[in-house]
């Protein structure tokens, strides 16, 4: 675990420009997934923006927004563009919002990690550089995304089913993360419903999930934050490591959530360094 100090972290410069205009896919044509078999007229949107000169790798962006709504610019698409500036693709996912159908949002975010696998090859990626990132209720989603994921069918008529939903790194800035006494209330409730059992606020705790196949992690959380309390990020800091699997936490010594408004030094420290681990990892080339 890493505590911030401000002489450690020196901002990266951009590398890059965004070479188009950003490219909007629909994830299900229209007929979406909601469990059980059953399907509903609605869709996931994905907004892939490319790097002029892309490295290779990618992310899939779960903005916030407590599990009613999505900070889509913030914890979005400006994500993307500042990724862009790294050489990283950056796909922003605009989720369903579950109102207590707690499979809704973790099968697009499937869905959009094997669509950005499966496209690698057109959009000049590696397969197995794809990761997952998350803000708030978003990183609740990308952390279950990571516990969560499915092995691609090659059998499957659809080429995207093909490819495997298992992130190859995730990112959980000031995340939700656990359902049980550390929760973000209002976010549980939108997930899971009013009275949620046992079985299911475990399923969706990622800390209690993780095994030696989960994807590495880098988390940044600070620790006056009152709305997401920084215990959901140190428990699943530690349960990765009880594991084997490599994981930092960079705790943050004031900003509370949101990081002052997603600006200012300490929102400027987990960018620079995620980046940093990032490389460190070889998920992107030195620069």
């Amino acid at each position: 675990m890493k505590r911030f100090v401000f002489l450690c972290f020196v901002l990266l410069p951009a590398l890059v420009l965004t070479a188009a205009e950003p490219e909007k896919l629909l994830l299900w044509s229209g007929k979406a997934p909601v469990g059980s078999g059953k399907f509903e007229e609605a869709d996931a949107i994905l907004t892939v923006h490319r790097p002029q000169t892309p490295n290779g790798t990618a992310v899939v962006i779960c903005p916030g927004g407590g599990y009613g709504g999505l900070v889509r610019e913030a914890e979005g698409h400006g994500i993307a563009k500042w990724l862009n500036g790294h050489g990283i693709t950056g796909a922003v996912l605009e989720y369903r919002l579950p109102a207590g159908r707690c499979e809704v949002p973790l099968l697009d975010a499937r869905r959009a990690l094997r669509t950005v696998r499966a496209h690698a090859a057109v959009w000049s990626l590696k397969a197995d550089r794809i990761g997952i990132m998350g803000f708030s209720a978003g990183g609740h989603l990308a952390s279950t995304a990571g516990v969560q994921w499915e092995p691609g069918d090659p059998a499957a008529p659809d080429p995207v089913e093909r490819a495997s939903s298992r992130p190859d790194f995730q990112v959980l800035i000031y995340p939700v993360v656990s359902m049980e006494s550390e929760a973000h209330s209002g976010s549980r409730q939108r997930l899971l419903g009013e009275a949620p059992s046992a079985e299911i606020r475990a399923r969706f705790s990622a800390e209690k999930q993780i095994n030696a196949q989960t994807p590495p992690a880098f988390l940044a959380h600070a620790v006056d934050d009152r709305v997401v309390t920084v215990a959901n990020s140190r428990n699943l800091y530690t349960a990765l490591k009880a594991v084997g699997v490599e994981a930092q936490l960079l705790e943050l010594p004031s900003g509370g959530h949101g990081l002052n408004g997603y600006k200012g030094p300490m929102w400027d420290a987990w960018q620079t360094g995620f980046i940093q681990w990032l490389t460190s990892t070889g998920m992107v080339p030195a620069p």
